[in-house]
């Protein structure tokens, strides 16, 4: 361990605490890996020959530094066996020698620690010094960057499709959810989602009707991460404000756009050390980076993706295989943004009313709504909001901060007032976990009149919202949770709940879980659940799953018991059997289920009380592009074309089989991530042996929402094995030259060469050392895969 009070150490310490999101990596680490003091180089000592080098000579040598690799060649004074360079030389390799001219000249080896081993054979000279004396670049490790693939997306429509039908002895009704996309023309993706039901009760007429649910063209930029969305927009993003759903136009960041981009602090080492060293890094007992780093100072960022209390462990083997292990506590929260960085968003339009009720309903005034957070430093975290419109102006301001390992907290502050009517709203936050245990517990009050424009088209903000939530898992004793929720809404009677729950897994293959729930301004407003869950595995390793639960809410107990084969993620068949009993109403189902490539279905019959019925379900997509249509399940994210020209090529998706192409040598792969490199291929082994590929895999970017045609050249060729004799019918040498056109290849062993591109009628010309001949054959009409042709003569020039 360091000593606290070393200089090294408290300059460390100082540093670590001007980054927020920092930890400490013990400094004299470093000076624990230094080598062994080298010996200073005499003219008496050198192996060059037996003899000394002149003296007074000007040399310029490969310098190495502490064990790093030689550099480029400085200039050095060889003075009656010692090396001499000047300060400005010495401050290039490295050295901090303050209150000195860059034109005075010392031996390196006169510095305190200083070690100088020079090999005149080989002009170099390796330099070793602490660290002290050395001003060294600081090496960045695990540095994340701002990875930007270049997006595409090809012309072509989709529709997404659910479809539910029931019918019992009253009547019948049908619903149908579609979403139409077109993407490709220009730079956006244009979006419509619609609701169409149709019903029929007994003694009335059919009745249908369709509603227009949201309609939007979306246009972004990743290079800046910025988006346009014209149409249905939502607004507002921040925790203590209210969306909205407006007609208009929203402006704004989205950092999907740019998914490799690392937008919350990650907590950071920091160290160095003398010598080249490994470095391995695991965070809560796993690897999560290994590299090498060079001498100096070096910072190592830990990856994203945490979230609590976390433990990280450092292990530095330096050049001499000498280890040192070192632990650090860090916290990393996603709440926070990265120290300059900044998400914003602008709405403006007309608010949205009767939502799928309707299908234009829209108010008359104009609304604006606009959100700011940015990251002040790694620990600090400012947001702002601002809305008005229709007679209402809202505006407040909050913050979040990063508690060192004590946790994250946040609080803002907000005033809104419509007419003479105005108010205040208060909202504080506090959470911490480490994986194990988690506790979160918020607040949010209205005092006075609190308006925001989501008051005017409907409910008003709560007077009080509160909630308060523990939970604590251990591998024998399972997890438990403990909530508390209040609600208090003007002119209401006020809600408190308080819950708890309790799980554990046995074994893997059964569960266990329980639950209670009461009102506590209500006592007889209580519910407890109580459940048992077991996974049974047949020789196929097709799994079952039983489901016993039993309830009491109120006075009213209820039994289900419930049995069940889920239909597989790749495809295929399942069903479910339920029976449900008790104080309340009786009843049970049974259903089919199947997935396949073109879309999920199911049928079922049902009981409810006294009520018999029957249902089906269908959905799935449909898709249109380069002029081919496919059917497949719902896309709900980007997909792509794979075009080969070929039938029955097997694609590959992250190197996993995902399917073959049809009869016009394509197929549709969904789901891919928007924005992001896909790795799409396709298997050669399969392919037969007189094909040739251009490439066997790609990486595919599609846009969000939007399709991305991937082709692959697959072309059959004419390619064959001759086996070339000379005129005395012996094989022609190895490595002989034989050209044609487009053809030039070698002689291998017994006569055999490999040739492409051949036609119906072939003349090829042979170089030998006896002279230049000619080989001249038909290729088989018959012939399948590499034909193998010969002997063939090769006839001297002139020849018929």
């Amino acid at each position: 361990m360091a000593n606290p009070t070393s200089r090294l150490w408290r300059w460390t310490h100082r540093l670590a605490e001007a980054m927020p999101a920092g930890l400490l990596l013990a400094s004299t680490l470093g000076h624990a890996a230094e080598p062994p003091p080298l010996p200073i180089a005499r003219a008496d000592g050198w192996q060059a020959g037996g003899h000394a080098p002149a003296a007074n000579m000007a040399v310029y040598l490969e310098v190495s530094l502490n064990q790093t690799p030689y550099g480029a060649p400085h200039p050095f004074e060889l003075r009656d066996g010692r090396l001499y360079a000047s300060v400005a030389t010495l401050r290039a390799i490295g050295f901090v020698l303050d209150g000195r001219d860059d034109g005075e000249t010392l031996a390196p080896d006169s510095l305190p620690g200083v070690a100088v081993r020079y090999d005149a054979s080989v002009q170099r000279v390796a330099i070793d010094a602490p660290l002290s004396l050395l001003s060294l670049a600081t090496t960045r490790l695990n540095t994340p960057g701002a990875d930007i693939p270049v997006a595409s997306a090809s012309p072509g429509l989709l529709l997404n499709y659910d479809f539910y039908a029931s019918r019992d002895d009253r009547g019948d009704n049908t619903t149908a959810f579609a979403e139409l996309r077109a993407f490709g023309l220009g730079g956006g993706v244009l979006s419509q989602t619609a609701v169409t039901r149709s019903y029929k009760t007994q003694g009335d007429p059919r009745r249908t009707d369709s509603v227009r649910l949201d309609s939007s063209w979306r246009w972004s930029k990743p290079e800046s991460m910025f988006s346009v969305t014209v149409g249905d927009v939502i607004s507002g993003q921040l925790d203590w404000s209210r969306p909205l759903r407006l007609g208009g136009v929203r402006i704004g960041r989205d950092f999907g756009l740019q998914p490799y981009r690392i937008t919350t602090p990650l907590p950071t080492l920091l160290g160095e050390v003398s010598v080249p060293s490994a470095v391995d890094l695991y965070v809560n007992g796993i690897r999560q980076y290994s590299g090498e780093v060079a001498p100096g100072p070096f910072q190592l960022a830990t990856i994203p993706g945490i979230t609590g209390a976390g433990n990280a462990q450092l292990v530095v083997t330096d050049a001499f295989g000498r280890t040192r292990t070192l632990d650090f506590p860090f916290y990393a929260a996603q709440q926070l943004l990265a120290k300059g960085l900044s998400d914003w968003s602008l709405s403006v339009g007309l608010a949205r009313e009767d939502y799928a009720v309707r299908s234009f309903s829209y108010g008359n005034e104009p609304l604006l709504s606009g959100d700011l957070r940015y990251g002040v430093s790694d620990r600090f975290t400012v947001e702002a909001h601002g809305e008005g419109g229709d007679g209402v102006v809202n505006a407040g301001a909050g913050g979040v901060w990063l508690l060192g390992r004590a946790g994250v907290v946040s609080a803002s502050l907000a005033h809104g007032r419509e007419g003479g009517d105005s108010g205040w709203l208060y909202a504080a936050a506090y959470n911490w976990s480490n994986g194990r245990f988690n506790f979160s517990a918020d607040t949010q009050r209205t005092h006075g009149d609190y308006r925001d424009v989501a008051s005017r088209y409907g409910l008003g903000a709560p007077r009080v919202s509160e909630r308060a939530v523990i939970s604590w898992s251990d591998s024998r004793l399972g997890s438990l949770g403990l909530s508390y929720v209040r609600l208090l809404y003007r002119g209401e009677t006020p809600a408190r709940y308080a819950s708890a729950t309790w799980s554990r897994s046995f074994g893997g293959r059964a569960a266990l879980s329980l639950s209670y729930n009461q009102n506590l301004d209500r006592d007889e407003d209580r519910n407890v659940f109580l459940g048992f869950s077991l996974n049974l595995e047949d020789r196929d390793h097709r799994s079952t799953q039983l489901n016993v639960s039993v309830q009491r809410a109120r006075d009213l107990d209820q039994g289900v018991i419930e049995l069940t084969r889920p239909i597989p993620g790749d495809g295929g068949f399942g069903w479910r059997l339920q029976a449900r009993g008790g104080d309340g109403e009786e009843g049970g189902l049974a259903e089919v289920g199947w997935l396949t490539g073109t879309g999920r279905f199911n049928l079922g019959l049902a009981r409810q009380g006294d009520n018999d019925y029957g249902y089906a379900s269908a959905s799935g997509a449909l898709v249109w592009m380069g002029g081919h249509v496919f059917a497949s399940r719902n896309v709900s994210d980007a997909f792509a074309v794979v075009s080969t020209g070929v039938a029955g090529v097997p694609v590959l998706l992250e190197n996993r089989p995902y399917g073959r192409t049809d009869r016009d040598g394509m197929l549709l792969v969904t789901p891919l991530n928007a924005w992001q490199r896909n790795r799409i291929g396709i298997d050669p082994m399969e392919l037969p042996s007189d094909t040739k590929l251009d490439e066997v895999e790609t990486q595919a970017t599609p846009k969000d929402r939007a399709g991305t045609v991937v082709r692959f050249s697959i072309q059959k060729i004419r390619a064959a094995v001759l086996i070339l004799h000379d005129a005395a019918g012996q094989a022609l040498a190895v490595g002989t030259r034989v050209h044609g056109p487009g053809t030039d290849a070698v002689v291998g062993y017994d006569g055999e060469v490999y040739l492409e591109s051949l036609q119906d009628h072939n003349d090829l010309r042979v170089d030998t050392p006896a002279g230049s001949c000619r080989v001249r054959f038909d290729y088989p009409a018959d012939a399948q895969g590499i034909a193998r042709i010969g002997p063939l003569p090769c006839t001297a020039q002139g020849s018929p």
